[in-house]
């Protein structure tokens, strides 16, 4: 993550200058529900930005469901993006629009000769960023090379940290009996879909093929999106890039005292009325927040139960599926991010983590890791990525297609010093933004890594089937097969079965055994 974010973090402004050299022809213009839209033509795309697919989420509308956007007159410009949702401004994280609460904004590239009959595939992208920072204005998520191929992006904007998954007293007091609760980053994710569904085919889309991918938080949202069942009908294929399972959900009385905790850190009285908890400041809740745990809350309402519980037990999204990883997502830990989850895990596996130790050693020839930090960094990339992907790869593949990879990649420059493929580090690959992202022209090595998945997730996208260019055939995933594209650290693919086999066993019996009550699984699944 930190190598990507670094390369990010640089190309937040080269990609502003690349965006000015762009050769853009007359303005484009587009009707949707609310108004028209005028966007530009640059290179193969025609790009509108900041359109606003749900009302400002402020005053009255803060810690709501989103609500519709209010129709314009005349002809919106849509020719810059809009603002980005507040969070924290880290090292790592320093987005180059505004920041407002008024921050719900998605963007579309769509082929620039695409006639409104065209019926072209659609995929939406929800980032990442632990569900308090980033945005869908990123130079990595330019969709240039979707459009070039036949696919029109969106990206889109959602509430963050304490202003997307909040839950207080007060405002559960406040509620109808079914009007959810908490998980107000997700429902605008539902709303933005609900606004592709709607209008894309003003753009060329075909709403009825749209793809619904996304990277690290944003991948455990399309996770939990799988399971909500608002989220229904609006999207036809998943892609989930790093998602985190295996995680004890968050319960709404817990997030409820959780807030109220952080409520009184901002400046909110004991027995403050939700009118009180809207008038706080926004800047008030980000320092409060950054030590705070954020993400999906089962609310029973708009997600009834875990998402391991809604796979295992049929009651999730049936569709066709991609989801896999990255082989170092241990590198979040660098830098001291998620530094107590190690011992939260050690905790969680108890006794197996002698068992884990010891697939470890299988798997490197009897030797055991060098050190603790090494096991340790293994042992978090396993137990939240790489066992449950391979998890939820076999349960979806009871009712659906669904295929299983491993990103291994690591450019030439950086293979003596990254034990892997780092966490995010295949975004620009599947986006084919190396130059965006780096600020230079990639290797040609790079390239070709690059041009091999996104033809992956293009044809995905168009034919519910991942055919990669140059190869292999990738097959479905079937648990008694156990196959996986492997993009090795050199950048060839190859199917791999039984891959990791040893510890994400170990993991995955010890989840279903220890935890399966709290997930809401039958015991030993």
């Amino acid at each position: 993550m930190r190598r990507f974010g670094a390369g990010i973090i640089g190309a937040a402004v080269l990609g502003a200058a690349a965006l000015a050299g762009v050769a853009r022809a007359a303005p484009v213009q587009v009707r949707v529900e609310a108004g028209a839209l005028k966007g530009a033509r640059e290179g193969a795309a025609t790009v509108f930005r900041g359109i606003p697919y749900a009302a400002p989420p402020v005053g009255p509308l803060r810690w709501r469901p989103p609500e519709p956007a209010a129709p314009w007159t005349g002809v919106r410009p849509a020719e810059a993006f809009g603002a980005a949702c507040p969070q924290p401004h880290t090292a790592y994280n320093r987005v180059r629009e505004a920041q407002s609460e008024d921050c719900l904004f998605l963007n579309v590239w769509t082929p620039a000769a695409a006639p409104a009959s065209a019926k072209l595939p659609v995929m939406v992208w929800v980032h990442g960023g632990g569900y308090v920072t980033g945005s869908g204005a990123h130079p990595a998520y330019g969709g240039q090379a979707f459009a070039r191929d036949g696919v029109i992006l969106v990206t889109l904007n959602y509430r963050l940290g304490a202003l997307g998954f909040f839950a207080h007293p007060a405002l559960t007091k406040e509620a109808g009996p079914d009007q959810p609760l908490g998980d107000y980053g997700l429902m605008d994710q539902v709303a933005a879909l609900g606004w592709v569904k709607r209008n894309i085919a003003a753009f060329g889309g075909d709403p009825s093929n749209v793809t619904l991918f996304g990277e690290s938080a944003g991948g455990g949202a399309v996770l939990a999106l799988l399971a909500a069942p608002s989220a229904r009908g609006l999207f036809a294929k998943a892609i989930v890039e790093s998602g985190p399972g295996f995680n004890i959900p968050a319960t709404l009385t817990a997030k409820e005292a959780q807030g109220a905790a952080l409520a009184a850190r901002a400046g909110a009285p004991a027995d403050a009325t939700a009118a009180q908890l809207r008038a706080l400041a926004a800047e008030s809740l980000l320092p409060a927040g950054e030590s705070v745990s954020w993400g999906p809350i089962v609310d029973g309402r708009f997600l009834p139960v875990p998402v391991e519980a809604a796979f295992a037990t049929g009651k999730a999204w049936r569709g066709p599926l991609i989801i896999g990883t990255n082989t170092d997502e241990g590198s979040l830990l660098s830098g001291g991010a998620y530094s107590d989850a190690p011992k939260l895990i050690r905790l969680a596996l108890g006794p197996d983590v002698a068992a884990l130790r010891a697939a470890y050693a299988a798997e490197n020839n009897g030797a055991e890791l060098k050190s603790e930090a090494d096991f340790d960094r293994l042992m978090f990339a396993d137990f939240v990525f790489g066992a449950p992907s391979r998890w939820f790869a076999g349960q979806a593949s009871r009712t659906a297609p669904a295929w299983l990879y491993r990103f291994g990649y690591v450019p030439a420059a950086h293979r003596a010093e990254a034990p892997g493929a780092w966490h995010s580090a295949e975004i620009p690959y599947v986006f084919d933004t190396l130059e965006a992202a780096r600020g230079t022209a990639p290797p040609p090595q790079d390239q070709k890594v690059a041009d091999r998945m996104h033809s992956c997730w293009v044809a995905f996208a168009k034919s519910g089937a991942p055919a990669c260019r140059g190869g292999p055939a990738w097959p479905a995933y079937a648990p008694e097969r156990d196959p996986l594209l492997l993009v090795t650290e050199t950048g060839e693919a190859e199917i791999a079965t039984g891959y990791r086999k040893g510890p994400w066993d170990v993991i995955t019996r010890s989840v279903m055994s220890r935890f399966a009550g709290l997930l809401g699984l039958p015991a030993r699944r």
